[in-house]
């Protein structure tokens, strides 16, 4: 009997951000390991970190598509470590392996996963953004932000 593939959600913001972003990235990622769902981000600090950590605290599962050729890159809440050797380009990867996106806060690396997601016809949900994007939704907080990924992705809508 074939199992059913888990959603993936995929969290994207910057490498190296405030406590306060860490908190909302921490917060984003215990919801959506209560909803079942993959974390798939980038793998490395910052945001993804935080993100990784509030899933694997809540008993969730974590990718990260790492930019390098090393695992050892990853952070310490990566279950599953994808090796591009691909630098930013990885992040055509996260954007096309999500079912949908939640960006909090971010830099241009975000910013360019956002518009690869939204090309790709994904749901990006924002948090914290800086940017108004047309196509992507803004969420006021952590679970409204996964509610409505989730929501959006039910409703197949980007």
């Amino acid at each position: 009997m074939k199992q059913a593939i888990r959603t993936q959600i995929g969290v994207i913001g910057a490498s190296i951000c405030s406590r306060e972003t860490e908190a909302l990235a921490e917060a984003v990622g215990r919801e959506i390991a209560k909803k079942g769902a993959v974390l798939l981000c980038g793998g490395l600090g910052g945001v993804m970190e935080a993100a990784a950590r509030g899933a694997k605290l809540e008993g969730g599962m974590t990718t990260g598509i790492l930019p390098g050729t090393l695992r050892e890159e990853a952070n310490p809440w990566i279950d599953v470590a994808v090796l591009s050797g691909m630098g930013h380009a990885r992040n055509a990867l996260i954007a096309q392996s999500s079912d949908a996106l939640i960006a909090v806060d971010g830099e241009y690396g975000t910013l360019s996963e956002i518009a690869l997601g939204l090309k790709m016809g994904k749901p990006v949900v924002l948090l914290e953004s800086k940017w108004k994007i047309k196509g992507a939704e803004s969420a006021k907080g952590p679970l409204e932000a996964v509610e409505l990924a989730f929501r959006l992705l039910k409703e197949g809508k980007n």
